[in-house]
Parts: C-alpha cells; sequence; structure tokens
C-alpha cells in the first residue's frame, strides 16, 4: 500500500489519497490523471490493466485502486 501511495502522490501531489473517499466525484483524478496512474501501476507492479478494468469504480479511492492492483497481480 506505501508504494502505491507514493507513486499517486508523484502523479498528483499534495492529495490525501488515505483519507479521500472519492478521488473522481471530486475532481481529484480526471481522464489524463487516471491515464497517467494506469501507465505508472502498469510499470511499478508489473501489472496490465486493460481498458475494461478503466472504469471510475475502480479508481473511486486509493482502496479500490489497491484492490485492482491486487486483482491484477494474482492473475
Amino acid at each position: 500500500m506505501e508504494e502505491l501511495l507514493e507513486l499517486l502522490e508523484g502523479v498528483k501531489p499534495g492529495v490525501d489519497f488515505k483519507n479521500e473517499k472519492d478521488l473522481i466525484g471530486t475532481g481529484i483524478l480526471d481522464s489524463i490523471s487516471i491515464v497517467e496512474i494506469v501507465g505508472e501501476l502498469n510499470d511499478e507492479f508489473d501489472i496490465e490493466i486493460s481498458p475494461i478494468d478503466i472504469v471510475p469504480e475502480n479508481f473511486k479511492n486509493v482502496d479500490a485502486i489497491y484492490a485492482l492492483v491486487q486483482r491484477l497481480q494474482e492473475d
């Protein structure tokens, strides 16, 4: 989780990812940010996030992003 938080902080500095519950609804993450995060996640965690996984539910908060990474690492 720490690695993920560092990655997110690198993309969007100054955001309290641990406590923010709706990154998309609040406008913290937009489509450009999500594309950047997807690229970073793919590289950092050696996973491949497919277009079908790029949905708001998977990027709503840090827990959702972490769950996505965990699921893809298991595949």
